[in-house]
């Protein structure tokens, strides 16, 4: 060695420097980047405003025209659209695509560029918000579809890459580490998330994370952020999540979650002395739902959930994630802690009241008629609690009126309820297209409505 004069600690010290420098050297994400790129997406999304955006654009204005002791209210407007971006890629070569629901969520219209620097239209096959999960389709084959990792073995620690359109930079890429896995966000959703520090801001929705050996593991979803913008914290649905979700959507049309009927809490240092444990661990049952399968089981208030299947149950996260995997009708054992004893309890699970129906025809809600005029309106079944509270057998609700089309011009407005149209009962959404599919131009169709709880007529022009 050049340097056998120095000291052994002395020498040592500079080849533990020199060790640490090498594993601290950046990851040559390079050829990982040319190698998947093409199976990402741009996502251009078209969207309503909102009424209360439509008010914040139309203040102003009511400010200027002030005068004297009255407000001159401006012309109502008809509904104004703006865009909005994310990402998207493939998982299939026959068209299908994952992204996020926030970002394809109340959409008129959805796009997506391809790395070539085509655009294709896409269909909203299906969207869960509860999961932040959408699934896409766009007509075609052969189109690069990625592959999938497997998320159970990710590590915290891991290089991971990040590729998308923040702030519609097209394929902009960013690395970071794998921060923590099985992150639980809030109560409303039970995703476990995976948290790394790769610099994700608005426009990465719905892209991929990848880990090094150029598989998908996640679905960039959000940052933790009090700025809007990135700050080291960014969260991803792991791909086995979004896969059983998109799996759903595509099969079914729907998607189906278990339910156990339990409202549910962490254990903490003082509940923990209280139950006598010796650490905090465990779900608390706060409630149990009347006729629910924890009901029938026997589950009760204050019962203590330590087991699933005899997978040991930490925290209440670990208990919903587990619940999650399950499908309906399928029988579960739960060893909880009552009255400082330990039992075993067997539970069947049902079918979620909540589940998430897929958006249909367009992908935007629009009902697809085969023929006959297009109305422009976005349509869905009433409710039995909104049969009940307008006192009507049936009738489909007006969710969206396109800007423009028939229907918006002869003043069919979101929230009016559809009974008739030329006499006929209109029931179901089927009712509405056997209906509107037999309309002839050049004609003017009367369409009874509910609106504001109140029957009316209104004339639709077919031109």
């Amino acid at each position: 060695m050049k340097r056998q004069y120095l000291k052994n600690g002395m020498f040592a010290a500079v080849f533990t420097f020199a060790a640490q420098a090498q594993a601290a050297a950046p990851v040559d994400f390079s050829n990982l980047v040319e190698q998947v790129s093409p199976g990402v997406v741009s996502v251009n999304v078209v969207k309503k405003m909102s009424e209360d955006e439509l008010l914040q654009q139309q203040v102003p204005e009511i400010l200027k025209r002030f005068f004297g002791n009255r407000i001159i209210i401006p012309e109502q407007r008809a509904p104004q659209e703006k865009t909005a971006y994310g990402s998207a890629f493939f998982i299939s070569q026959d068209g299908y695509l994952l992204t996020n629901h926030h970002v394809v969520a109340d959409a008129s219209k959805v796009t997506i560029l391809l790395n070539d620097r085509r655009e294709i239209d896409a269909t909203v096959v299906g969207s869960d918000a509860r999961t932040d999960v959408a699934l896409l389709k766009v007509d075609g084959k052969n189109f690069p579809a990625l592959g999938v990792g497997n998320v159970d073995q990710l590590k915290v620690g891991q290089p991971v890459l990040a590729i998308g359109s923040p702030f519609g930079f097209d394929y902009s890429a960013s690395a970071g580490i794998v921060s923590a896995k099985s992150r639980n966000m809030n109560a409303e959703t039970a995703v476990p998330f995976i948290q790394t520090d790769a610099a994700l801001n608005p426009g990465n929705s719905g892209g991929p994370l990848f880990n090094q050996q150029g598989q998908v593991i996640g679905v960039n979803s959000r940052i933790f952020s009090g700025t809007g913008g990135y700050m080291g914290l960014s969260f991803s649905i792991p791909i086995d999540v979004a896969m059983d979700i998109a799996d759903q959507l595509k099969k079914n049309g729907k998607v189906t979650r278990a339910y156990l009927g339990v409202a549910l809490q962490d254990i903490d240092r003082n509940l923990a002395e209280a139950y006598k444990l010796p650490k905090p661990e465990g779900s608390l049952v706060t409630s149990v739902a009347p006729n629910s399968p924890a009901e029938k089981a026997g589950l009760k208030a204050g019962d203590v959930i330590m087991k699933y299947n005899n997978s040991s149950i930490s925290r209440t996260s670990d208990l919903m994630n587990f619940l999650n995997r399950t499908t309906p009708n399928q029988s579960i054992q739960l060893e909880i802690l009552r009255d400082d004893k330990p039992r075993v309890i067997t539970a069947v699970l049902a079918t979620s009241p909540d589940d998430t129906p897929a958006k249909g025809g367009d992908g935007t809600g629009n009902v697809t008629v085969k023929k006959g005029p297009v109305l422009g309106v976005a349509i869905r079944a009433l409710s039995e609690t909104e049969k009940a509270g307008l006192g009507l057998a049936g009738g489909v609700l007006i969710k969206d009126v396109t800007r423009g089309g028939l229907a918006a011009q002869s003043k069919i407005m979101a929230g009016d309820v559809i009974t008739e149209i030329n006499g006929k009962k209109i029931l179901s959404p089927e009712d509405f297209i056997g209906v509107v599919e037999d309309l002839r131009k050049k004609t003017v169709a009367r369409v009874a409505i509910v609106r504001g709880g109140q029957p009316g007529m209104i004339g639709l022009r077919i031109e």
